[in-house]
C-alpha cells in the first residue's frame, strides 16, 4: 500500500493562531486558537483552508508562534 500523500492545512500552516494537535494514533489536527475567543471560528477547521478573515501570518524570523508546541 503506498504512503498517504501529505494534505496541507492551507493558510493555517502559516497562521499564528494554528496549533497542531496530535492524537495517540499518530494523526495530527489543525486547531484554531481563535475559536477559544470567537465563536465564528471553528475549533478544527476543514482543511485545506483557502480563505480566513482571521489569518495572521507568522513571521518565521521571529521564531515559532507563541502558541506553538513542540
Amino acid at each position: 500500500m503506498p504512503a498517504a500523500a501529505h494534505v496541507g492545512a492551507g493558510l493555517c500552516e502559516r497562521c499564528r493562531h494554528q496549533r497542531v494537535v496530535p492524537n495517540t494514533r499518530g494523526s495530527r489536527f489543525s486547531l484554531c486558537e481563535r475559536s477559544k475567543t470567537d465563536p465564528h471560528y471553528p475549533k478544527y477547521p476543514r482543511v485545506p483552508v483557502l480563505e480566513c478573515p482571521g489569518f495572521e501570518e507568522v513571521d518565521r524570523r521571529e521564531g515559532p508562534a507563541p502558541n506553538a508546541r513542540p
